[in-house]
């Protein structure tokens, strides 16, 4: 079996203006996914927005030191919500289930799969 990260995008001005009953319905699309995959999901998690806690790393090549800047890196419309990370058998087993989510069928927000490579 291999491993495969879902990233989750989308719009953080686009979810925060959610109502309550979005809320409910996506949650309900987010259970199906789980109860769809099962123990294939290693892992997930919903992130806070990179508007309110990110902080971004790099070396500066002029002095070699580590700067650390508050915000994500890119300014970019779409930010990275949240991520499952999934067991399947293959691509096409993580593309069906990543199909279930319910930001694949939003127009503000997708979803990005990686496998995760497996050394040794």
């Amino acid at each position: 079996m291999a491993k495969y990260l879902i990233l989750i995008y989308g719009d953080a001005s686009e979810w925060g203006a959610m109502t309550e009953e979005q809320w409910v319905a996506h949650g309900a699309a987010h259970e199906k996914f789980a109860a769809a995959a099962g123990a294939k999901v290693l892992g997930g998690a919903e992130l806070e927005s990179s508007a309110v806690a990110a902080t971004t790393l790099r070396t500066d090549s002029s002095s070699g030191r580590v700067t650390t800047t508050d915000g994500p890196f890119l300014e970019t419309k779409e930010a990275v919500g949240g991520y499952y990370l999934l067991e399947a058998a293959d691509l096409d087993e993580a593309i069906a289930l990543a199909e279930l989510l319910p930001e694949v069928h939003a127009s503000h927000s997708g979803v990005e799969i990686r496998p995760v490579v497996q050394n040794g």
